[in-house]
């Protein structure tokens, strides 16, 4: 299927008129209208922290005046992919405070049909419907057809799952590898993990991998080196290593590029993705060359016996702007023909 992302709203195609389609993640909230197959409009990004409720959120995008005139009758289906965890009718996020039962939602917004999935599930049915504008192939290797994909990606936390092939569809895997414990692949590692450990019991690949994560890093990297430790934000970080403007910062984004290599790896093992690993989240788009140019690619495959096996697994970081619209409108699309 191919997407398309309009500023006009033309007609919509579906009888029962216009889908709803959210992406929630732990600091905004991103909303659209599909109003044919693939055909996405009036997004909008709204700061989570700004509502109580993701109720509210829906609310306040749905009374957008070019929303509200496009909609000449209530929304009857909807789906929403969210950064957490959807196991039964309640969800409670894990790195925002919203949480809400699935049913009292729909109820309580009139739709006739609510699909909830986890967002990084949503991002994997979209790997197969990207255009190859849409992602950059990093290093080497060749995607073997018919084979598991393996999808991570860093932003409030660490989002990874896998797609795995059945017949002649596709499986999202309903993963939280995130919080899988890290593990230090050197010295400078290691004293990271060693300073992690003074804040956090468990310290886990997402409390690296992230924006928080990038946060500790800069903190562990300042006291290891004997560095001022000037409390950045990630974005701050992310800025001075882009623009050269702080040696340390841009250990912190070396560092973390290399954690990310290892844990790409360990899932590519783990899942046999000879298909490839595609990175999304919103921190690797961002660096652009940057990462392209980090230890990423040499540390997905420094795995000692298996090196020559990764070295076949491509890797792609999706450039996509919204990629998740794409995943949880084919999740709809597949409950509606049901």
């Amino acid at each position: 299927m191919t997407s398309t992302f309009h500023d006009a709203p033309p007609l919509s195609a579906f009888s029962d008129g216009p889908r709803l389609l959210a992406d929630i993640g732990g600091t905004n909230a991103r909303f659209a209208l599909e109003t044919a197959p693939g055909q996405f409009v009036h997004i909008e990004v709204l700061p989570c922290a700004s509502f109580a409720t993701l109720e509210l959120a829906l609310a306040a995008y749905c009374a957008m005046p070019d929303v509200a005139a496009l909609l000449a009758a209530p929304i009857r289906h909807a789906a929403i992919a969210i950064a957490n965890p959807v196991v039964g009718d309640v969800v409670r996020m894990t790195n925002h405070h919203w949480e809400f039962s699935i049913s009292a939602l729909q109820r309580s917004c009139g739709f006739t049909t609510l699909v909830v999935v986890n967002d990084f599930s949503a991002l994997a049915y979209a790997v197969p419907q990207l255009a190859a504008h849409q992602k950059e192939k990093i290093g080497g290797g060749t995607a073997l057809e018919g084979a598991p994909l393996g999808l991570l990606g860093a932003g409030t936390g660490l989002g990874v799952s896998g797609l795995i092939p059945i017949d002649d569809q596709w499986t999202a895997l309903r993963s939280e590898g995130g919080h899988v414990t890290f593990s230090p692949a050197n010295a400078q590692e290691l004293a990271i993990l060693q300073f992690a450990w003074t804040r956090f019991e468990h310290v886990s690949a997402e409390r690296l991998l992230s924006g928080g994560g990038l946060e500790l890093i800069y903190s562990a990297l300042a006291q290891h080196l004997g560095a001022p430790d000037e409390a950045l934000a990630a974005p701050a970080i992310v800025e001075r290593a882009l623009g050269g403007q702080c040696a340390l910062c841009d250990q912190v984004v070396e560092a973390f590029c290399g954690m990310l290599g290892t844990v790409a790896g360990n899932l590519a093992v783990t899942l046999g993705a000879q298909g490839g690993i595609y990175i999304g989240g919103g921190i690797v788009p961002r660096l652009g060359a940057r990462f392209a140019a980090s230890c990423f690619r040499r540390r997905f495959e420094q795995k000692g016996r298996f090196v020559h096996y990764l070295a076949q697994v491509p890797t792609w970081v999706i450039t996509a702007q919204y990629p998740a619209f794409l995943g949880v409108s084919a999740l709809l699309a597949e409950q509606l023909a049901a």
